[in-house]
């Protein structure tokens, strides 16, 4: 790791050797959160935008020196990144925005932002010479972690732990692509607690996002790769959706350092979105005070996280960016995937389309003016939680194979 300086603590400030398994602040554990230090000057001098347009990896693995990871390291086969970007202008209107942005990260391999992060922890799980990974996830950085473990093709193993509320369809992908998985018939939270005593009893990598450093330099990529793709003029917001804070901490990182090494010249603000139903961040936000633990009522499981690790990352990524923080409601949630569907082509699960409802509301609100131009990240597929996609799309006609019935149906709808 030629550019990688050393891990910082960003509770007290101390710093350690980068190695792939630091996890915590040796003093000020749990609260201990690490953050990954660059060397952006090294990085200036011997990387340039033009040594981009030469590469022709259409991957994460384009921004290597942005990635804590060795050169030599075997990585995943899978393709991660490289997701489309897309100008809405119909879609913008629906929202009150002129200039609209979608990225669709639900067409990842495994469908999901989560692919960004479990790779590197394959890599660095390899650089550990661990033989098994484990997290704890309600789907997508579980099924991302199992997906990528397979795709690095030699003898390692992914062990999952979920709660019982885990969409179906994440479950299924699970056993697909060969993990093994422990279904706690609990909360997440109960979910998370059980994984980090097995992961501490058996020595296993931890790919718990809010744990480990080097995921968030994963979920980062997703902006560098926007900010490239839009030809490093980047638009007045960014939004995610939230649930550990994480990705939206990854988001902020990811700005700062193409700030730093030159390669844009302003960080956007941040547009983060809880549900209402388990808004402990955006609580914290609003009154400044410590964090506290809520329930996980809300149908956007990838964000129903009621105790987050990586609150306060996500806390400085939004204030620093001077950004703001909106709940929505789980029916504006529901409207949105149709409304999002039948107007882009684009399925997004509920967690997916939470940033864009959030968008809405901020709009509503005169959070973000209707001349501002606004990026979105869809951080999941649709097809991961079938259920809820079935219950924001509608009923389907009924009939019997009889064409008069069908033409008196499609009068009394309209369709006709």
């Amino acid at each position: 790791m030629e550019y990688v300086k050393n891990l910082k603590c960003t509770n007290c400030g101390e710093t350690y050797e980068a190695i792939p398994d630091k996890y915590l602040c040796d003093k000020c554990g749990d609260k201990g959160i690490l953050d990954v230090q660059y060397n952006y000057e090294k990085i200036k001098k011997e990387w340039s935008k033009k040594d981009l347009d030469k590469n022709q990896e259409q991957s994460i693995w384009r921004y290597l020196p942005l990635i804590p990871i060795e050169k030599e390291s075997k990585r995943p086969k899978l393709r991660i990144g490289h997701t489309p970007l897309y100008h809405s202008k119909e879609m913008g209107e629906k929202l009150g925005l002129n200039n609209l942005i979608i990225k669709d990260d639900g067409l990842n391999p495994t469908g999901s932002l989560k692919d960004r992060a479990s790779a590197i922890a394959a890599v660095k799980a390899r650089e550990a010479n661990a033989d098994t990974v484990a997290c704890s996830s309600t789907g997508n950085a579980a099924s991302s972690l199992a997906g990528n473990i397979a795709a690095m093709e030699e003898e390692m193993n992914a062990i999952i732990f979920v709660p019982k509320r885990a969409p179906a369809g994440k479950v299924a992908q699970l056993l697909i692509y060969g993990a093994e998985v422990v279904s706690v018939q609990d909360s997440y939270e109960a979910a998370y607690y059980l994984s980090d005593d097995a992961i501490k009893k058996w020595g296993w990598y931890n790919r718990n996002a809010a744990i480990n450093p080097y995921l968030v330099e994963g979920k980062k990529t997703a902006v560098l790769e926007m900010a490239e793709q839009l030809k490093w003029e980047m638009p007045d917001w960014v939004v995610f959706s939230v649930g550990d804070g994480c990705t939206i901490a990854g988001a902020y990182k990811g700005l700062y350092d193409l700030k730093q090494i030159g390669f844009t010249d302003r960080i956007p603000k941040l547009l983060g979105v809880q549900a209402e139903g388990c808004a402990p961040i955006t609580k914290a936000f609003r009154t400044g005070n410590d964090l506290e633990v809520t329930e996980e009522n809300t149908l956007a499981d990838s964000i129903a996280v009621g105790s987050p690790r990586n609150f306060n990352k996500a806390l400085n990524a939004v204030k620093n960016s001077h950004g703001e923080m909106v709940n929505v409601s789980d029916n504006s949630i529901l409207k949105m995937m149709k409304t999002l569907g039948s107007t882009t082509g684009i399925f997004g699960e509920p967690a997916g389309v939470t940033g864009l409802a959030g968008i809405k509301k901020a709009v509503k609100k005169g959070i973000i003016s209707r001349d501002e131009s606004v990026a979105v990240v869809i951080t999941g597929n649709g097809l991961k939680d079938t259920s809820n996609a079935r219950k924001a799309a509608g009923d389907l006609i009924e009939i019997e194979a009889d064409i008069d019935k069908l033409e008196q149906v499609f009068g009394e709808k309209g369709v006709i």
